[in-house]
């Protein structure tokens, strides 16, 4: 998906990555908001049309598209998430602006493309369109200064759309989440940062979120899908107990700490979790690798001699040392899910959680599993 459309107005690179920073869906949404109302009082459609974000910047935006017709105004921009890897990059984000009689306020609708919340536990009421708070607030702010400018009540009904944004949001969290129908329209500075995968780490949260407020008392955070059906397989979890935690282990934990349930399942690839094991929060094998020789460690403790313990330390991969140990009698897969239990207890700080953990491999066959255990 490429950007069919410039944007303009921030600096080219992120200092010291030389990556380049994009706009989240809630500025893109503002963009063409205040474009659309700006239209709709003067009769010219700002292009480019210039906001203001939270933190301060004035990022300026082309129009993909525009209309104008009696009492609204319809104006889009497409959304360029600089060089993250962002499933909504070259997206068209449209804003829909209609005047509304005195005193309505400003009003969000949910067009095409952009969902509906269907369950509580987000930080929107149920039946409300998937438009966070952010983007909500930026909108009125930008209506409140573009009424102000031009003789405007700022009494307006905005209805955002993205194209393609049902089957775009079939690759995020929201079906899960209970957000239908399309993508949400998120951002809480305006600005996307290159694979600071903030976005993942916010739909974990709200997933907790989800889970508590439908009374889960047991869920699981998982590394992928061959995992998520294990616990499934295991503990008949439901969809919404079910987190997608990918490598994300420390941001599951540290939010599990803060909004605690009653049993926390951590479930993965055996190599991902001895990283857990072994102190790790983020389990990518960019920012993380597998340690043999704390591998070695720990089948020592388990009874390794010497031999097999040097083994597992020359072994090229974890499962290689997870074979070694299998024909040596030693239980590595259950060593390192305890290990892991304990490292995940140390980040819950005591909080009231009883966690387990559960090692699979590729064909989603269990090889290590430790107790539940609690603070």
């Amino acid at each position: 998906m490429s950007e069919h459309a410039p944007v303009g107005g921030r600096s080219a690179q992120l200092k010291h990555t030389g990556l380049r920073p994009g706009w989240t869906t809630g500025a893109c949404a503002t963009a063409a908001t205040t474009a659309a109302y700006t239209a709709l009082l003067t009769g010219d459609f700002p292009d480019p049309v210039t906001i203001t974000l939270p933190k301060g910047q004035t990022p300026a935006f082309a129009l993909a598209a525009e209309e104008l017709a009696r009492g609204r105004a319809t104006a889009a921009v497409v959304k360029d998430a600089g060089d993250d890897p962002d499933v909504t990059h070259g997206a068209l984000i449209r804003a829909s602006v209609r005047v509304l009689p005195a005193g309505s306020g400003v009003v969000f609708r949910a067009g095409p493309g952009v969902g509906t919340v269907t369950r509580p536990g987000l930080p929107l009421d149920v039946g409300e369109p998937a438009i966070n708070p952010v983007p909500r607030q930026m909108m009125r702010d930008h209506v409140a200064e573009v009424a102000a400018r031009h003789g405007g009540a700022g009494d307006v009904e905005i209805t955002v759309s993205v194209d393609h944004g049902e089957e775009i949001a079939r690759s995020t969290w929201n079906p899960r989440l209970g957000i239908l129908g399309g993508l949400s329209v998120l951002g809480t500075t305006g600005v996307v940062v290159p694979y600071s995968c903030s976005a993942w780490i916010d739909s974990i949260r709200r997933g907790v979120d989800v889970a508590r407020a439908a009374g889960r008392t047991h869920v699981a955070g998982c590394t992928g899908s061959t995992s998520e059906k294990t616990v499934v397989a295991l503990y008949g979890l439901p969809e919404d107990a079910l987190l997608d935690m990918g490598d994300f282990a420390g941001a599951v934990l540290k939010y599990v700490r803060r909004h605690p349930v009653e049993r926390l399942t951590v479930c993965g690839g055996f190599a991902k979790l001895s990283k857990l094991a072994a102190g790790h929060m983020d389990l990518h094998s960019a920012r993380s690798q597998v340690d043999k020789g704390f591998l070695a460690e720990l089948a020592r403790r388990g009874g390794a001699d010497e031999e097999l313990a040097a083994e597992v330390a020359a072994a090229n991969t974890g499962l290689a040392a997870l074979q070694s140990c299998a024909a040596g009698g030693v239980p590595l897969g259950d060593l390192v899910a305890a290990t892991a239990r304990d490292q995940a207890l140390e980040v819950l700080r005591g909080a009231p959680v009883t966690v387990d953990v559960v090692c699979v491999d590729r064909a989603g066959t269990v090889v290590g599993r430790s107790t539940p255990k609690g603070p």
